[in-house]
C-alpha cells in the first residue's frame, strides 16, 4: 500500500472514532481538580494554551500550535492514580506508552523497561528540564519487551516533584540528541517558592485469578498421578484462587521556599514500599524423587503447592528531589538534583527436590551415571533462589542562565549515575556441592554520565508574520561503564563439573570415566553439576569492565511564522561519537493553519543512534525456561572469543528516517482534536541475537552444531549464548488520535473529557543475517521466529484509552477505561508440518492474549482541608487470557509446557497481571 493511501483511510477511520467517542489526552486531566496545587492548576485550565518547552526552542509555543504532536500530563493527572510508580502512571495515560511489567526476569523485575511508539526503550530521549537524564545500569537481557536495551528509570523520580510531563511524539534526534528516535519526554519539575503538599497512601490487591483453580489437597489426601497428564499429581480445587497482597504504602512531602528576590527552593521526598505479589498457581508436579516407580514420597501430600513467586517483586525506595532557581542581578543560577535508593527482591524459577540443580554430585563417582537411586539432595525440599538488587541512583545539573549580547544564554553542568549491586540469596552452585555458599555478591553494574550543555536563542524581526527564533549551542558528552564481579563461587565452575574430553582408555580409567571407544571420549556422566549460583549466576571476573566514550555536538534551530497561518521549524546537528563516528542529522516541520481552528502539520527527519557501551561490553550467564526446560545462556561482548566463533561482527550504528503528518482541529473553545500518522524506517538495527544452541531456536542438528562451538571455546557447561548484532531493517508506522474536551455542566460544574487512540505496526523488512563462520550451519538464523515474533507482536498494536473528571456535590470524580490490543507471546516450539522452519508461523505452544480493557476510578472530597481519595485500579478485576496447559488438542498433538499450569499469565500482557487494586490516600495543600 502507498503511503500516502495509508495516511489517508488511517486519518479516516480514527478521526471518527474519536469523535464518535471523545479519548487520554493532548492534555490529560483525569483528576478532581481539587488536588491539584498551585504548579499544577495553572497548567491544567487551558489544554490548547498550554505552553510547551520541547518540540521548538521558539518561546511562547503552545501545545495548540506545535508544529509536531506533544501531550501535556498534568501533575494533578500523575496523582490520580492509585499506583506510586511514574511508568504505570504514564502507560495508563499515553497511548503510545506500552509498560509490562514482567515476572521472573532478573533485574527487570525491579528496573523495568518501557517503550513509546514501539520502539525499543534506548530510543526514546528522556529530558528533566530540558535536559538529558541518565540510563539505568540495567540491560534487559531476559524474555522481554525492551530486550536489548537500556532505560532511563522514571521511577526514581518522585510524582509530587513533577509540575508536568511533556511527551513530544516526533523524532527529535537534530534537536535534541541522536538516539531520539521515537520521541522526547520532558519532565518539567515544581517551581513553586510557597506552600506545598503533604500525602499518605495505602493499598493492596484484592484479586480472583481468573482461570487459576484454588488448590484443596491431594485427591484421597495421598499422592497419584494425573490419568489424563501423567506430569502432574491428582489434585481437589474449589473454585478460582483468591489472593489479598501487594501491599503498597507511600509517603510524601512537597515543599516551595522562597530564595532572594524572585527565586525559589522545591524540594520533595518520597518512600514507598511495596511488598511482592504472587500470581502462581499451586504447582502440582510431584515434587520430590520416587523411592520407586509405583511409590512417592510420603511428603508431597503436605509440600507448599505456591514455590514460586510470580508477580511484583518486593521493592523498598526512597527519593529525593530539590529544584531550585536563583536571582543573580544580571544573570539567574539554577540547579536540581535528586538521588533514590531502591531495595529489591525478585525470586528466580524454583528448583525441585528431585531436580539435578538439587543433586549432591559428590555422593557418587565421576563415572556413575545419576539415577533416582543414587539421588542425595542438598536441600530437604528444593530452594527458591531469590535476587536481591541494590540500586543507588543520583544526579545533579547546575547552571546559569543569561544575556549574552541579544542571546539568552543558557549554560549547564551536570553528572548523572545509576549503579546496581547484586545478590543471589537461598541458592547455591550445584558444581560446589555441600561447600557451596548459600549467598553470593554475584557482582554490580553502573553507568554514569557527566553532560555540559550550551544554548543561545535569540528573536528577529525579519520580515515575517511573526518574530524569527534562532537557536544554536553544543554539548559534550562523557559516559563511563563498569562492570564488577561478582564473588568467586557464584560464577565458578566447581570440582564436582568435569567437561568430557578426548583420551586414552587407560587414562580414562585412572580418571575414572567412562570410555566410548568409537570417539575416543572420555565422558564423566557423574561430574555433571550445573556451575554458577543458581537463579542468577554472577558476573564472572573475566567481565570486569571499565570502559568509556566521549560525545561531541553542535545544534541549529529555526522557528519562524513565514506568513500567516504557516509556521515552519528546521533543526540540524553535527555529532561525533569517539567510537563510531560522526553524523548529520536534519529536520523540517510545518504547520498551516487554513482557516482559524484547523491545520495540517507534518515533519521529516533523520537519526542515527550510537550502540550503548551496555550493548557492546555486557557479559553474564543466567537460566532462562526455554519451552518449560530451564537453560543457561551466556550474553557475550561482541569482541569476545566466543562471540567471534558464533560470527559476530563489529557493531554499527543505527540510522532512521521519520516521516509523519497530521491535522488538528479546535473548532470551539474547549474543544482539541489532532490525528498524527507517523511512519519510521530504521536500518541496522542493534538487537540481541537468539539464544543460539538452545533447543527451540534452531533444529537439533544446528544446536549440536553450536554447542561444539561452545565446548571448543571453554563453554561447554553453558548451554546456549548470545550476543548484539545490527540484525534487522525496520518500519514502525501508525496513528495517534487525541481528543479533549472542557465543558462547563452547569450545575454540575467544569468536567474534562479525553479519548486517544493509537495505532503502532512494527515491520521487520530484512533480516541482515550475517552468519560469519556460523555460515557452515545450514539454515541458522541469528534473529529467528521467537525474537522475530516478540518484536513485531509482543506489544499491543491497538490502545484506546478514555477518561473524565469533575465534580459532582463537591465530590471528586475520576473515571478511565483503557483498551489494549491484542498481543502474541511467543514460545520456542517450532510450528508445526510445512510451517516448521517459517520465521512468522505461530507455533503450538505460541499464545495469542486477546484485548482487554482495564477500567479505574477514584472519588475525592475535602475536609477541613484535607484531600481524601478512595478509589480502584482495573475495577473489574481483569486479567490476561491464562496460559492453556496440559495435553494440547488432539489435531496438534503433545503437550503444552510444564510451566504453564503454575505459571498462569505471559509476561508479555500490555497490564500486568495482579488483577484489582483498591488504595486510599489522604493528602494536604498548605
Amino acid at each position: 500500500m502507498r503511503h500516502e493511501n495509508l495516511l489517508a483511510g488511517l486519518s479516516l477511520s480514527v478521526s471518527l472514532l474519536a469523535l464518535a467517542a471523545p479519548a487520554a489526552a493532548q492534555t490529560v486531566q483525569s483528576a478532581p481538580s481539587q488536588e491539584a496545587t498551585a504548579d499544577t492548576q495553572e497548567a491544567s485550565d487551558n489544554a490548547a494554551d498550554q505552553i510547551v518547552v520541547i518540540g521548538s526552542r521558539a518561546p511562547n509555543r503552545t501545545v495548540a500550535d506545535s508544529t509536531v504532536p506533544i501531550d501535556v500530563i498534568s501533575s494533578s493527572a500523575l496523582q490520580a492514580s492509585g499506583s506510586g510508580e511514574l511508568n504505570k502512571v504514564l502507560n495508563q495515560l499515553v497511548p503510545s506508552f506500552n509498560f509490562p511489567q514482567p515476572s521472573i526476569a532478573d533485574g527487570s523485575d525491579v528496573t523495568r523497561p518501557a517503550t513509546l511508539r514501539g520502539l525499543n526503550p534506548d530510543q526514546t530521549l528522556v529530558l528533566v528540564n530540558g535536559k538529558r537524564r541518565h540510563v539505568s545500569a540495567l540491560l534487559n537481557i531476559n524474555g522481554t519487551v525492551g530486550r536489548g536495551a537500556a532505560a532511563v528509570d522514571m521511577n526514581m523520580i518522585p510524582a509530587l516533584a513533577i509540575k508536568q510531563i511533556e511527551v513530544l511524539r516526533d523524532g527529535a534526534s537534530s534537536q535534541y540528541g541522536s538516539d531520539a528516535i521515537a520521541g522526547v519526554i520532558n519532565v518539567q519539575l515544581k517551581t513553586a517558592s510557597e506552600g506545598g503538599r503533604a500525602q499518605v497512601s495505602y493499598g493492596k490487591y484484592v484479586t480472583t485469578l481468573e482461570g487459576v483453580s484454588n488448590f484443596d489437597g491431594l485427591v484421597g489426601g495421598q499422592p497419584a498421578l494425573d490419568a489424563t497428564d501423567s506430569r502432574y499429581l491428582q489434585a481437589n480445587s474449589s473454585g478460582e484462587r483468591k489472593a489479598r497482597d501487594g501491599a503498597y504504602t507511600t509517603f510524601g512531602v512537597n515543599v516551595g521556599l522562597p530564595v532572594g528576590d524572585g527565586g525559589f527552593f522545591n524540594f520533595t521526598g518520597e518512600y514507598r514500599d511495596r511488598n511482592f505479589t504472587n500470581r502462581q498457581g499451586y504447582d502440582l508436579r510431584p515434587n520430590y524423587i520416587r523411592p520407586t516407580t509405583t511409590t512417592f514420597d510420603p511428603r508431597e501430600a503436605t509440600f507448599n503447592r505456591l514455590d514460586f513467586r510470580y508477580g511484583d517483586a518486593k521493592t523498598e525506595d526512597f527519593n529525593f528531589l530539590v529544584n531550585t532557581e536563583v536571582p543573580l542581578g544580571t544573570a539567574d543560577f539554577y540547579a536540581f538534583a535528586t538521588y533514590g535508593h531502591r531495595d529489591g527482591l525478585s525470586a528466580a524459577n524454583f528448583r525441585q527436590q528431585s531436580a539435578a540443580t538439587n543433586r549432591d554430585f559428590s555422593t557418587i563417582a565421576p563415572g556413575t551415571t545419576p539415577t533416582n537411586a543414587n539421588f542425595v539432595g542438598l536441600t530437604a525440599d528444593g530452594y527458591l533462589p531469590k535476587i536481591q538488587s541494590n540500586i543507588d541512583d543520583v544526579s545533579v545539573t547546575s547552571g546559569v542562565r543569561a544575556d549574552l549580547a541579544g542571546f539568552k544564554g543558557d549554560f549547564s553542568l551536570g553528572f548523572g549515575r545509576n549503579e546496581l549491586n547484586y545478590r543471589t540469596e537461598d541458592s547455591v552452585n550445584v558444581s560446589f556441592g555441600p561447600n557451596s555458599q548459600r549467598s553470593f555478591d554475584a557482582g554490580g553494574l553502573a553507568f554514569s554520565q557527566i553532560l555540559a550543555n550550551a544554548d543561545l536563542s535569540r528573536q528577529f524581526d525579519a520580515g515575517l508574520a511573526g518574530p524569527l527564533s534562532f537557536a544554536f549551542g553544543g554539548e559534550f558528552r562523557h559516559e563511563i561503564y563498569q562492570i564488577r564481579p561478582g564473588d568467586p563461587q557464584s560464577y565458578q565452575t566447581g570440582p564436582l563439573f568435569t567437561a568430557a574430553r578426548a583420551t586414552t582408555a587407560a587414562n580414562c580409567t585412572v580418571l575414572g570415566g567412562v570410555y566410548t571407544a568409537a570417539t575416543g571420549i572420555c565422558s564423566f556422566p557423574g561430574r555433571a553439576a550445573a556451575a554458577g549460583a543458581q537463579g542468577f549466576g554472577g558476573l564472572p571476573a573475566s567481565a570486569r569492565t571499565n570502559v568509556d566514550r566521549d560525545s561531541y555536538a553542535g545544534y541549529v534551530e529555526f522557528d519562524a511564522d513565514l506568513f500567516t497561518g504557516l509556521t515552519a521549524t528546521a533543526a540540524g546537528r553535527y555529532e561525533h561519537y569517539s567510537d563510531f563516528g560522526e553524523t548529520v542529522n536534519g529536520k523540517l516541520a510545518l504547520r498551516y493553519e487554513f482557516v482559524r481552528g484547523f491545520a495540517i502539520r507534518g515533519s521529516v527527519s533523520n537519526g542515527f543512534r550510537a550502540p550503548s557501551l551496555h550493548q557492546q561490553y555486557f557479559t553474564t550467564t543466567s537460566t532462562n525456561f526455554l519451552s518449560g526446560v530451564p537453560v543457561d545462556v551466556s550474553t557475550v561482548p561482541v569482541n569476545s572469543a566466543v562471540a567471534r566463533a558464533l560470527g559476530s561482527q563489529p557493531l554499527k550504528p543505527e540510522k532512521s528516517l521519520n516521516l509523519s503528518g497530521g491535522a488538528t482541529l479546535n473548532p470551539f473553545r474547549g474543544f482539541n482534536l489532532t490525528v498524527d500518522y507517523f511512519h519510521i524506517k530504521i536500518r541496522d538495527r542493534v538487537v540481541l541475537s537468539e539464544n543460539l544452541g538452545a533447543a527451540g531456536v534452531g533444529t537439533a542438528a544446528q544446536n549440536t552444531a553450536v554447542q561444539a562451538i561452545l565446548a571448543a571455546n571453554g563453554f561447554s557447561n553453558v548451554g546456549a549464548a548470545r550476543f548484539f548484532i545490527n540484525g534487522l531493517d525496520t518500519t514502525t508506522q501508525g496513528v495517534d488520535a487525541v481528543a479533549t474536551y472542557r465543558a462547563n455542566l452547569g450545575g454540575l460544574g467544569a468536567w474534562n473529557f479525553s479519548a486517544a487512540y493509537n495505532y503502532t505496526k512494527n515491520h521487520i523488512d530484512t533480516r541482515l543475517n550475517n552468519l560469519g563462520s556460523l555460515a557452515q550451519i545450514p539454515g541458522l538464523v541469528l534473529f529467528g521466529r521467537v525474537e522475530g515474533i516478540r518484536f513485531e507482536r509482543g506489544q499491543p498494536r491497538t490502545k484506546v484509552v478514555l477518561a473524565t473528571d469533575g465534580k459532582i456535590a463537591g465530590v471528586g470524580v475520576s473515571a478511565r477505561t483503557t483498551r489494549y490490543g491484542s498481543v502474541i507471546s511467543p514460545e520456542t516450539t517450532a510450528p508445526l508440518g510445512a510451517d516448521a522452519t517459517s520465521l512468522t508461523a505461530l507455533g503450538p505452544d505460541d499464545q495469542v492474549l486477546r484485548p482487554k480493557w482495564i477500567t479505574d476510578f477514584s472519588l475525592s472530597y475535602e475536609l477541613q482541608g484535607v484531600q481524601l481519595t478512595l478509589g480502584v485500579d482495573n475495577a473489574f478485576d481483569v486479567y490476561p487470557d491464562r496460559r492453556p496447559f496440559g495435553l494440547r488438542p488432539a489435531n496438534v498433538g503433545g503437550s503444552y509446557p510444564a510451566t504453564y499450569q503454575f505459571l498462569p499469565y505471559s509476561n508479555f500482557s500490555p497490564f500486568g497481571f495482579n488483577g484489582r487494586f483498591v488504595y486510599a490516600r489522604a493528602g494536604i495543600n498548605f
